[in-house]
């Protein structure tokens, strides 16, 4: 059975006792500190199931407690704060955690919330997704749009074979929950899901992660550490922004995928694993191998299947349904009974954009309910209003960024069909000249519509 820890941080004294006497009762073993400083000591070497929080001690700041917790946020678990229901100026930091209890905080409604961050339990799940059960299954009753439904049924059948599946889309849409519900409608359920997120950390760092390491097999390395791949042996390891992963680490993955087999940082053996590799990014991977980026022979292994996830923008109907849920769900965490957002302030929700998806439509949701703003007074809505029948003067206008990437790819556009003007369209010539991969020039050409051009240049000559 896996050791439960709890953290308790700035508990008062009058409080500490009974908390410590209930969450003993229940098998967590308690670390108790004083200050954001004790918490960084212990975070460094100890991970625990949840952390609780009093924001409103005299030792700290609330601001700086929660920047403390965040540093190592995989180490302290999710955060149950305590605070004050007259504190207003606690609404902005309440943001950060994940449940608020009342002071002076009874053991039911703790109870209450430890059973609310835990995981539900791998069931004896059948291939249909209306059989998931927990958080889970609730999310992808959501899913309504054509395009989810047919990210549905082909992840449906990704985990009926042991294979490796791309999963792919924008920033927020999803990728985390098509990760799991593929796990969870395997044979592999109820082995473990380990999550890797590739853009996370150094390179040293992340290979050390995810393979682990010897004793003395660096400066710092006092014990044997155990890599992600062995804690997901006979499970599932997802790697979430695959895009960015180092190239070094791309062939020590290669690989792990064609054989099974590597080597801990500093190790002598090879080990085995039985591992199912998910990945996920919001990158064109095509477009980064034919620029040389990423691995081809890597990105074949893991595009065996690949699921694509919409942005919320192309699943508007989906908005108001994953509006309730989320008012449904965090009205109840804040303690805002009969919150409710009217439909003049929903179809405003629904011509909103979302550059960051369904992650955007929670966060905003969540801010709503802590500010007890239903009718989105305090929260500016970058595009609100913005509707795509309207002219194209009401547009919205791009940003700087937007703007140099498009006089970026101008440039580089022009430069591209000058030099093949100039090398009478011989492409080898030209990507020599141009101090670029053949291959990425024929993606470029592609790209930019210059195949177009010439065939129209010569049907006119």
């Amino acid at each position: 059975m896996t050791e439960r820890k709890a953290l308790l941080l700035e508990i008062d004294a009058a409080t500490r006792l009974g908390l410590l006497s209930f969450l003993r009762l229940r098998g967590y073993q308690c670390v108790v500190v004083s200050s954001a400083g004790q918490a960084l000591d212990v975070l460094a070497d100890t991970s625990f199931s949840f952390t609780l929080v009093d924001l409103n001690s005299n030792g700290s700041d609330a601001a700086e407690l929660l920047q403390c917790l965040k540093l190592h946020a995989k180490n302290s678990g999710p955060i149950i704060a305590v605070a004050d229901r007259r504190d207003r100026g606690l609404d902005g930091v309440l943001l950060d955690v994940e449940t608020v209890l009342h002071k002076p905080p009874s053991l039911e409604e703790l109870q209450q919330a430890i059973d609310a961050l835990a995981r539900p339990e791998p069931e004896a799940l059948g291939p249909a997704p209306e059989l998931m059960g927990g958080r889970m299954r609730r999310e992808m009753e959501l899913w309504r749009s054509p395009k989810m439904l047919e990210a549905r049924r082909i992840l449906s059948e990704a985990a009926r074979v042991d294979v490796t599946v791309l999963i792919t889309g924008e920033t927020g849409t999803g990728k985390d929950l098509v990760a799991r519900a593929i796990h969870q409608f395997s044979s592999r359920r109820t082995g473990p899901f380990v999550k890797v997120n590739c853009a996370a950390m150094p390179r040293e760092l992340l290979e050390s992660e995810m393979f682990g390491y010897e004793r003395g097999a660096f400066t710092g390395a006092h014990k044997l550490k155990i890599g992600k791949f062995e804690a997901a042996d006979r499970g599932t390891i997802f790697l979430d922004e695959i895009g960015d992963l180092h190239p070094a680490l791309q062939a020590k993955l290669l690989h792990v995928l064609q054989d099974g087999e590597f080597s801990r940082i500093g190790g002598k053996s090879t080990l085995s694993v039985d591992v199912r590799v998910l990945a996920a990014t919001n990158q064109d991977l095509e477009r980064a191998v034919a620029e040389g980026r990423f691995r081809a022979d890597l990105y074949y292994r893991l595009n065996v299947i690949q699921v694509f996830v919409p942005p919320l923008r192309e699943r508007v109907l989906e908005i108001p349904l994953l509006a309730d849920y989320f008012v449904e769900r965090y009205a109840k965490l804040y303690r805002r009974n009969g919150f409710a957002i009217p439909s003049s302030v929903m179809d405003r929700l629904m011509r909103h954009r979302y550059p960051g998806n369904v992650r955007e439509l929670e966060n905003l949701i969540k801010r709503m309910i802590v500010l007890d703003d239903p009718s989105l007074t305090k929260i500016p809505l970058p595009d609100d209003g913005v509707d795509s029948e309207r002219s194209p003067s009401s547009a919205v206008e791009p940003s700087l960024k937007e703007i140099a990437r498009r006089a970026s790819q101008a440039a580089e556009r022009e430069a591209i069909a000058k030099m093949l003007e100039r090398t009478g369209w011989n492409r080898v010539r030209a990507a020599r000249a141009l101090r670029i991969s053949y291959r990425a020039l024929l993606y470029k050409i592609k790209d930019a519509r210059l195949d177009g051009e010439r065939s129209s240049a010569r049907s006119a000559s």
